[in-house]
This record gives structure tokens, sequence and C-alpha cells, in this order.
């Protein structure tokens, strides 16, 4: 009985960690870049756009179809930004517990 109580309190102990990560995570802002620092991205890991920047070379109107990808491409950089550091949180958080592979956490 005195193992289910101390399991009963790991759990709870895990699953104040985990809230407290899930926070940690929907604070956590990234940079997406492209085009050699031409279009940067900010955005929240939960993805959310907080704000984008745009070199002048860029805004002329020859140049839309390449800003759209360029914006396109910063934002996928900022979106694996924010999946890596995630992860890399989630990592440090779940060291040593038997979790299967591919089991992506916080859920």
């Amino acid at each position: 009985m005195r193992d289910l109580m101390g399991m009963m309190g790991k759990m709870k102990e895990m699953q104040a960690k985990m809230e407290q990560l899930q926070s940690d995570i929907a604070a956590l802002e990234v940079d997406g870049v492209s085009g050699g620092g031409l279009v940067n991205v900010k955005m929240t890991a939960k993805g959310e756009l907080i704000s984008i920047k745009i070199d002048p070379s860029l805004l002329s109107e020859s140049e839309g179809e390449i800003l759209e990808d360029l914006i396109v491409a910063a934002h996928r950089d900022a979106k694996d930004r924010a999946e890596e550091a995630a992860q890399e949180m989630t990592k440090e958080l779940t060291a040593g517990l038997p979790i299967p592979p591919g089991m992506k956490l916080p859920f």
C-alpha cells in the first residue's frame, strides 16, 4: 500500500510539472527568418503570430510572389523552432520516465 501512495504522490507531482510545462510553452516566443533575414516572423510556441518584419526592398509589385513565399518560409521556420523548443522542454521534464517512443507530450 505504501508503494501505491508513493506512486500517487509522484503522479500528482508530475501533473503539476506538466501544467507548468504547458504554461511555459504557451509563453514561449520564437523567431523565424527567411531570405537571409529579409523576412522575420515572431510567434508563440502555440502558433499565435505576434509580428512580421519585412525588408523594404521586398515591397515592390514585382516582388509580391517572392514576398509571399518568404513569409510562409519564415513562419515554417518559427514553427519548427517552437516545436523543437517544446520537445526539448518536455524531454527535460520526462527524463527517466518510461514513455513509449513517438508519444508526444504535452497532449
